[in-house]
């Protein structure tokens, strides 16, 4: 089935339920803040709870709606006052300019590389979907170069992969694909090494930006 007629052919409310997380992780990535930053964590802990096309045991579901709520705690903790409030305006606008045209350029590769593949209708969707969130949770990276919100860009990742691997899993007739909760723990390790990082940068670095470790070397 045509992936475009695999996604016109869903009702109002489905499109929200699997748009939500996408959306969020794009305003998140777009605009800066720490509220903001909880917001889109917090739609994400509803959205993986409703998103059947993961296609995983109930109790992963469930690890992954703690993993956001985890997420949205950490992306919103408040800063040190002694901490730099906001990264250097001069490097976020060197970033952006690079970031957005890779990012858009990743993402439509992503989705050419699905649009050439004979899906049925659920896994169309289930490919697409994790790679628009790939494709944010990369950009939320290279923009916003926040430690501790990076904890939200690797969780939109795993969901991505998550997807992918779901859909994966329906061509593989050898069954020796990874299994299903398998990236759940790859996000996992990677939110405790994002907060383990940002602990150390905001003890010792004095900032939470990475952009900052260059700004010595000027």
């Amino acid at each position: 089935m045509h992936l475009l007629e695999a996604w016109t052919s869903l009702g109002p409310f489905h499109l929200a339920r699997l748009l939500a997380l996408p959306g969020a992780m794009l305003a998140a990535t777009l605009l800066p803040g720490r509220q903001l930053a909880r917001g889109a964590a917090l739609v994400g802990a509803a959205g993986v709870l409703f998103l059947n096309e993961m296609a995983v045991p109930w109790w992963v579901r469930g690890a992954w709606v703690l993993l956001w709520l985890a997420i949205a705690w950490q992306s919103g903790l408040p800063a040190r006052a002694d901490l730099l409030s906001a990264a250097p305006r001069r490097r976020a606008l060197e970033a952006g300019a690079v970031a957005l045209p890779l990012g858009v350029a990743m993402l439509a590769l992503l989705l050419a590389a699905v649009w050439r593949q004979t899906f049925e209708p659920d896994d169309a969707r289930r490919a697409s979907l994790g790679a628009l969130l790939v494709g944010p949770g990369l950009l939320h990276l290279m923009i916003r170069r926040h430690v501790r919100r990076a904890a939200l860009a690797v969780g939109a990742l795993g969901v991505g992969l998550e997807l992918l691997t779901a859909a994966a899993r329906a061509a593989d007739v050898a069954h020796e694909g990874a299994p299903a909760g398998s990236a759940l723990l790859a996000a996992a390790l990677g939110v405790t090494i994002v907060t383990r990082i940002a602990d150390g940068r905001e003890r010792y670095a004095g900032s939470l930006y990475v952009s900052d470790a260059h700004e010595l070397q000027d």
